[in-house]
């Protein structure tokens, strides 16, 4: 389940505090991210359960997007222990998304 982000303090205080988490940046009139979104969703909680998901809606909160430098939906960001670790926007494949949170998200919880 997503969580929704609604400040940029709540944003911090996640990424920080969280071992391991998934930014999901986008809004409701992106095509594209309505059908990512549920992808991302299922893939995450089926095949790694401990990453906390947090949704972004970039055009009720753009100062969020803003502060972090995202100008494009959708876009994700990792971050493992405080650390980010991975950002991709538009072009987001869930087998290169796997194959990037496999090594790290096993040292962590395995």
């Amino acid at each position: 389940m997503f969580y929704e982000i609604r400040n940029f303090e709540d944003f911090n205080k996640f990424a920080d505090s969280e071992l391991a988490c998934l930014f999901y940046f986008s809004h409701d009139e992106c095509n594209v991210c309505k059908v990512l979104k549920p992808k991302i969703q299922i893939f995450i909680e089926t095949e790694y359960p401990q990453i906390k998901l947090f949704y972004i809606d970039t055009k009720i909160y753009p100062q969020i997007a803003a502060q972090n430098s995202i100008f494009v939906n959708p876009t994700i960001i990792i971050f493992f222990n405080g650390n980010e670790f991975y950002r991709k926007s538009r072009n987001i494949g869930i087998s290169e998304l796997s194959k990037l949170i496999e090594r790290p998200y096993n040292l962590m919880f395995k």
